[in-house]
């Protein structure tokens, strides 16, 4: 995360009181809290409940509520998380608000529509699902029901998977929807996002635990405030899923009493990290690429021209890629030869971007893809040709989407601000790296993005098995040279190009 997103903004969770402390309001301030916001609440209803059921549910006056909200709004919240609104009145109450206060709709807002319990206990008025869908749904950011919720608020049954993206377009149609996929059957849980410009699934393992109170709380609240740090939408329900998975792992309960999720830190493990496709998943996982070998990616030039590795790979450079934007035809395919022609000359990895198919006709070592280039790309054919891949990844949702198909390495940027490409991300810095390389502990991992000398020893210091370069190597004065020193920096060259070799 920037240093930015370390400040604690304000998420205004709004929502009932679990008297046992599992769901509910008490469940938001846990969560929003572990992700790094501060939980400003307004509270709906005072419930008596605990993990055998709901034994009441005693909703505030409507104006209690608005009064609530009032106060809390003072704090100028980033975001704001719904959750139980007990009546029709509430429901009002909280729209009214949020039209006075939200006027240009700049604060995100997420619902979690809750109507009844996971026991099928009746939480709320007959009409609450009607008023959520006419009054608030046009004024929230994103909502995230289950499947019951979901069929209480569209005209769909819910009863077939194939209704799930067709619930989902209903409910986004203004915003996004996230349909929680806990309440289906199978080995896994898959989740579906849809908003105007996006729509994918989310799929992770399903966890045999017995506490799973507050999931749909811990959902949204997460997504809440991954918004209210200035995340987007997908990275957003990203971050919500892998906390969510982090906290069925860390669940507790108490003697016969199934307990809640346990959420306890920003999620920064990668088995909790979902996989993302575009199609409902059949295997969470693709077969994986061939390996780069047991030594490091190291320095990693990226050069337009195949001259380029003439210059580097003799003073000792061991992987490099070639990144053409302004040849097409026989030029650009003999550049190509000549550059695959070098690197096996110097036993060196090779890693040809974006043109996948003259990769595979020519013998390529590798095709490295930016995220525009996967929808078109044929990942099975780069896979049955034996060429290793690199993926290039920017923030959650990107690595979510790269990691099903299993690539030899991940690339991570910027780490710094670059004008080698128009980037819209905010630049990690070491410390952003140095989050993916946790999350990715045991993956190959390729920093990219603004690096130079000055930047190099803070990369190397996060662990990164490559450091990739462009303009530092390439406007260099000496840029064999400098590829020298860059290489003495990173480590002692603990392997030859002959055990590099010997090792693929």
């Amino acid at each position: 995360m920037t240093e930015a997103q370390q400040a604690r903004p304000v998420t205004l969770a709004i929502g009932g009181s679990d008297s046992a402390g599992m769901a509910g309001v008490q469940a938001d301030q846990r969560v929003i809290t572990a992700l790094g916001g501060h939980a400003a609440t307004a509270i709906s209803a005072v419930t008596a409940q605990n993990s055998d059921g709901v034994a009441g549910i005693n909703p505030v006056a409507a104006d209690v509520l608005r009064q609530q909200i009032a106060s809390c709004w003072a704090l100028a919240p980033s975001a704001v998380k719904i959750g139980l609104l007990a009546t029709v009145e509430q429901v009002r109450a909280c729209a009214e608000a949020l039209v006075e206060y939200n006027r240009n709709g700049t604060v995100p807002v997420v619902l979690d529509p809750v109507l009844a319990s996971s026991s099928g206990h009746h939480l709320v008025d007959g009409g609450v699902a009607k008023a959520l869908r006419e009054l608030l749904l046009p004024l929230v950011t994103l909502v995230t029901p289950n499947r019951s919720e979901a069929a209480r608020l569209t005209s769909l049954d819910m009863t077939a998977a194939t209704d799930i993206p067709l619930a989902a377009a209903q409910l986004g149609h203004q915003g996004a929807a996230y349909l929680k996929g806990g309440h289906w059957q199978g080995t896994a849980s898959s989740d579906y996002f849809h908003s105007p410009t996006q729509h994918f699934w989310l799929s992770s393992p399903r966890l045999a635990t017995p506490h799973q109170r507050g999931t749909g709380c811990t959902l949204a609240s997460a997504a809440a405030t991954a918004l209210a740090l200035g995340y987007s939408h997908a990275d957003a329900v990203v971050i919500a899923k892998m906390a969510v998975n982090q906290g069925l792992r860390q669940g507790h309960g108490w003697a016969s009493h199934p307990g809640p999720l346990s959420v306890t830190h920003f999620p920064n493990a990668g088995r909790d990290l979902p996989l993302l496709s575009d199609m409902p998943p059949a295997n969470l996982e693709e077969p994986p690429f061939p390996s780069c070998g047991p030594s490091p990616l190291g320095l990693y030039p990226v050069v337009d021209r195949a001259a380029w590795l003439n210059t580097l790979l003799p003073a000792g450079v061991t992987t490099i890629q070639l990144r053409i934007k302004d040849l097409t035809g026989t030029a650009l395919r003999d550049e190509i030869r000549r550059a695959i022609a070098v690197a096996e000359q110097h036993r060196a990895r090779l890693f040809i971007n974006d043109y996948w198919q003259l990769a595979i006709e020519l013998g390529a070592y590798g095709v490295h893809l930016g995220q525009e280039d996967l929808a078109d790309a044929d990942i099975a054919a780069i896979r049955d040709a034996g060429l290793r891949l690199g993926i290039s990844t920017h923030c959650h949702y990107e690595v979510a989407r790269a990691l099903p198909l299993r690539p030899s390495y991940l690339a991570c940027g910027p780490v710094y601000p670059t004008t080698s490409k128009d980037m819209p991300w905010v630049p990690h810095g070491p410390s952003g790296l140095s989050y993916w390389r946790q999350v990715l502990h045991d993956y190959p991992l390729v920093a990219i993005g603004g690096i130079d000398r000055s930047r190099l020893p803070a990369v190397h210091a996060t662990g990164a098995d490559g450091i990739a370069m462009i303009s530092a190597l390439t406007q260099a004065a000496d840029p064999a040279a400098t590829a020298r020193e860059f290489i003495a920096l990173l480590s002692p060259p603990d392997w030859s190009l002959d055990q590099l070799a010997q090792a693929q």
